[in-house]
């Protein structure tokens, strides 16, 4: 009785975790296809060049692998076929286990993105964790044979539904935006603010001091101290935002762009762009002309690409570059559209719900718009 209590809360405490991680990932697959593209990369330069043809695929992979961990996690807590359970998640777990390990050990890739932008995890955290659900899983499979199987059909069903609901809502979550954002550019942020430390910031010293190690709180000014390292005491006070920037070939525009009414014509990589709602966005480039609203356009492409593309629809907008990364974090979709009230983010959208220009005029505060 005892044992079969123990197995109940290993599979809940197991079971409960992969849910829950995975929901986090259903809710941005493309949070976590970035994720694989960066393992990718490093993989292709540590191990193989191979790796870097994978990042064709990032993203069903990414839809699968989130898939997966919360239909195993259902699978394991109501002990639907526990020995196929158990040993697949055993598989994913050692999977796991052996990135955050890489990912800590030789501090290639800093966020794991386990808990996807939820919850921030540093490396050796995150391989921490894996190492408990290791211990967790082997427990189950060490005890496999006491683990009494529900394979009736209400288990099935219930599987099935896991399966057809965290595979709708992922490819829901792709076509639309992440249903909860936990990104730092999400609606209502105060771009300027959080480009700012919400304290003081407080450093230590680390000093070589006639052979020893010494920790400081001020910078001594002795010639007997050889500075060693420098560190944060309170982390927590940093900026959010810190790779916020704005600019062309005639400078930075980042201050002006967190000033007055604007709408962000969002692109990371010109030569992937959707153009399937051109035109709707194209409606809100004309709709704004002349207005106190300026519509511009952010890229993470060539200044020669952007030309071409508004050369192309007859934009006579604006056009900036911004990085990559930054662009993939504000908004989930290529394009994207931002828009921007004195650097507040007041609205996003995924270019299938390219709103109407009736639509953004509302979200502006001082209703001086004028045709």
């Amino acid at each position: 009785m005892i044992k079969q209590i123990f197995l109940l809360i290993v599979r809940f405490i197991v079971g409960g975790l992969f849910i829950f991680s995975g929901l986090i990932k259903v809710n941005d697959p493309i949070g976590t296809s970035i994720k694989f593209e960066e393992y990718f990369d490093v993989f292709s330069y540590d191990i193989a060049p191979f790796f870097a043809s994978l990042k064709a695929i990032s993203l069903p992979l990414a839809v699968f692998l989130v898939v997966v961990e919360v239909v195993l996690g259902v699978m394991l807590i109501i002990n639907y076929r526990p020995k196929f359970t158990t040993w697949a998640l055993a598989v994913i777990i050692v999977f796991f286990t052996f990135l955050t390990f890489y990912s800590a050990y030789f501090n290639k890739v800093t966020d794991c993105g386990c808990f996807g932008d939820a919850i921030k995890l540093t490396p050796w955290e995150s391989f921490f964790k894996d190492v408990f659900l290791v211990v967790l899983i082997a427990i189950l499979l060490i005890f496999n044979n006491s683990l009494k199987p529900n394979n009736g059909f209400p288990a099935m069903l219930v599987s099935v539904f896991s399966l057809v609901i965290s595979t709708g809502l992922a490819i829901y979550a792709i076509q639309n935006l992440p249903f909860l954002d936990f990104r730092a550019f999400k609606e209502g942020t105060d771009i300027p603010a959080a480009m700012q430390p919400s304290a003081n910031l407080e450093y230590s010293y680390v000093m070589d001091h006639n052979g020893e190690r010494v920790v400081m709180d001020t910078y001594p000014t002795g010639d007997e101290y050889e500075f060693v390292e420098m560190t944060i005491k309170n982390p927590e006070a940093l900026p959010k935002i810190s790779d916020f920037a704005i600019w062309n070939s005639q400078g930075d525009f980042t201050e002006e762009m967190l000033t007055g009414n604007k709408v962000l014509i969002m692109v990371s990589n010109i030569s992937k762009i959707n153009e399937s709602n051109m035109d709707k966005i194209g409606e809100l480039v004309r709709g704004f002309k002349n207005t106190e609203v300026e519509v511009v356009f952010v890229s993470a492409s060539s200044e020669e690409e952007a030309q071409a593309i508004l050369a192309l629809y007859g934009w006579e907008i604006d056009y900036f570059l911004a990085d990559a990364t930054v662009v993939k974090t504000i908004v989930r979709s290529n394009p994207g559209l931002m828009v921007l009230e004195n650097g507040k983010v007041k609205g996003k959208w995924h270019h299938n719900n390219t709103p109407k220009v009736s639509d953004v005029e509302k979200l502006f505060n001082n209703n001086m718009i004028n045709s």
